[in-house]
C-alpha cells in the first residue's frame, strides 16, 4: 500500500482499502488503480469512494460485500411492506475502456434478468442474431443513474415504470451474471 501510495500520491490508508476490494491490479496510472474487485468486474479503485461521504478524508464508501443478496434482500423487504416485490438494481459509476465518461452499471439484482440472451432470435429484417447479450440491469441502471446523478443530488432511489420484460425473458437474474471472467477479457 504504501509504495502505490507513493507512485500514485493516494492516501496509503486508501489504497489499504482499494487493495482489500481487489482481486488483483490490472494497471496503475496516476492517482487511479485499475483492479479486478472481488465480486469479479473491472473498476477504478476497486469501487472505493469519498464522494458523498460525511465527514472528513478518514472516511471511505465500500460496495456492499454481497449486492445480489441485498438487491434480493431489499427485493422481499420492499415485497413484505408494499405488497408487490419490484425488481431491484444496486447500481455504482464506472468508467469504460477506451471511454471518457462514467456512468451507472448493475452491481446487485434481484427480479429482473441483468443479462438478456437474444441469440437465436430474428431481427428487424429476420436474421438469427448471433452474439446479441443485452446488458439489461446495466442498460436500466445508467438510465436511472440520469435521474439520481453522480454528485450532490442527494436522490439514491429512483423507480423506473413501464418497462416490459422481452416474451420469454427470464423473470429473475443476478448482476453477478454480468462479470466477465478473467480468461474472457478482451482489453487485457
Amino acid at each position: 500500500a504504501l509504495a502505490l501510495a507513493a507512485q500514485t500520491g493516494k492516501d496509503a490508508r486508501l489504497v489499504e482499502l482499494v487493495l482489500r476490494e481487489a482481486q488483483g491490479i490490472s494497471r496503475v496510472g496516476a492517482k487511479v488503480i485499475i483492479t479486478r474487485h472481488r465480486l469479479g468486474f473491472v473498476s477504478a479503485n476497486s469501487g472505493v469512494d469519498q464522494s458523498n461521504v460525511r465527514g472528513d478524508d478518514n472516511w471511505a464508501l465500500l460496495l456492499p460485500e454481497n449486492p445480489d443478496r441485498s438487491a434480493r434482500w431489499l427485493r422481499e423487504r420492499l415485497g413484505a411492506l408494499c405488497g408487490v416485490a419490484p425488481a431491484v438494481i444496486l447500481s455504482d459509476t464506472h468508467g469504460r475502456p477506451h471511454r471518457f465518461g462514467n456512468v451507472g452499471v448493475a452491481i446487485g439484482a434481484a427480479g429482473i434478468p441483468a443479462l438478456l440472451d437474444l441469440r437465436g432470435r430474428a431481427d428487424l429484417f429476420g436474421r438469427r442474431l448471433q452474439h446479441t447479450e443485452i446488458g439489461l440491469a446495466d442498460e436500466l441502471a445508467a438510465a436511472a443513474d440520469l435521474i439520481s446523478g453522480q454528485a450532490a443530488e442527494g436522490l439514491p432511489v429512483v423507480l423506473i415504470r413501464g418497462y416490459r420484460l422481452p416474451e420469454g425473458a427470464p423473470e429473475d437474474g443476478k448482476a453477478a451474471d454480468l462479470y466477465r471472467p478473467p480468461h474472457m477479457d478482451l482489453y487485457g
